[in-house]
Order: C-alpha cells, then structure tokens, then sequence
C-alpha cells in the first residue's frame, strides 16, 4: 500500500496545526493530488490515495493500469477489494487521533463518521481535460469512465456520487489557482474550532 509522506519532501514554510481526519474527493482532473500533496506537506501527515492503490492491485495481478479499469467494467471484485482497503484504512486512522488525508472518489462515504473534514473538488470538463492531456484521454472517454464508475457505485454500494450534501467544501478548482484553492482549504482547517462545531451533516453507511 502506497502511503505519501511529507517526511519526503521540502520543509513546508508555513506549516498548519491540526489533527483533523481529511478526506479529498473528485472527479479526474479535479486538482486532487496537488492538493493532497500541499495539505500532507504543510500538515506533516501522510496521505493514501485510491488510485495508486488501484495501479498497485494491477501490478499484484500483473496486468496493465488499462486492462485493470477493462476488468473493473465487468467485474465487481476490484471495486470492492479498492474500497474495503480504504475503508480499513478509514477506520484505522480514525481511531488514531492524528492527521492524515484519504483520497478517493468515495473517501467521504468510506470513512463515515471517522471523518472531520469532507472536501470535493471540480472543475469543468473542458478545464479538467486539459489538465489530464498527459494522460491522452479525450473529453468523451473521460466522460465514458466516469458514467461508468458513477453507475457501478449505484449498482453495488446504492451511491450517487451527485448527492454531495454531506461534504464541508465543495470548490470549483477553476476558478482559483492551486496556491488559490489551496488557500482556502487552509483557511478552512485554521479556522476550526470543535468546540463551536454544531455537527456535520451524516454521511450515508456504505456496505461493502
């Protein structure tokens, strides 16, 4: 399991004090890593993203990342497998009272109540195929995996990725620089205060 440590980057300049449980959502595109990778540099926490898990179960099963996301149209067991690692993960470091970050396009729903800050981000789909160009996916490929992935979720977990209303933030990446975006999610966790939290609302149980 690949686990990010800021440990392994530059020292942040400003670093943030926190031990909020982050979970980091979106679709392809949507500038998740790089924030992922701000927030575990400026926190000091490691983080698990979803997707180097996924090319990890492909590399176990000694196929390619595309023949893996083939097999995963057709077969439920790689979902699941994927999402009972994360909500294991979900659960351990929930329990451990210390800051991490969780990646996924479920990581919200997975980690439940163990959870202290849900974020989504998006951007428009033009915007965010330019930003995958390096991955030579077009703008109707993306939008075929993603109908695809939306509807698999619906089948096996009864998730519909559009119900949002459980997330803290919901940011449109687009309309701010990464330095923006980044911004205001640390503006968000800085201003934290448990003690004035009236409660988030409840995240939907997910049976795997």
């Amino acid at each position: 399991m690949t686990i990010s440590d800021s440990s392994q980057l530059a020292e942040p300049t400003e670093r943030i004090d926190t031990d909020l449980f982050i979970t980091v959502s979106g679709p392809p595109g949507c500038g998740a890593t790089t924030l992922c990778d701000q927030l575990s540099e400026a926190i000091g926490c490691p983080y698990v993203s979803g997707g180097d898990i996924f090319r990890e179960f492909a590399e176990e099963n000694d196929i390619s990342l595309n023949q893996q996301i083939a097999e995963a149209d057709t077969c439920d067991s790689i979902d699941r497998a994927l999402d009972k690692r994360l909500q294991q993960i979900a659960e351990k470091w929930g329990q451990s009272d210390k800051p991490f970050i969780l990646e996924s396009r479920l990581a919200g729903w997975l980690a439940g109540s163990h959870a202290d800050l849900r974020i989504w981000l998006d951007a428009p789909d033009e915007v965010r195929v330019d930003r995958i160009d390096k991955r030579e996916e077009t703008q109707a490929e993306m939008r075929v995996r993603e109908v695809s992935e939306a509807g698999r979720y619906q089948a096996y977990y009864d998730i519909a990725l559009d119900d949002r209303e459980f997330y803290d933030l919901q940011i449109n990446t687009a309309r701010w620089s990464k330095a923006g975006v980044f911004a205001l999610i640390r503006a968000a966790i800085e201003h934290y205060d448990s003690a004035s939290d009236e409660g988030p609302f409840e995240t939907p149980p997910v049976d795997l």
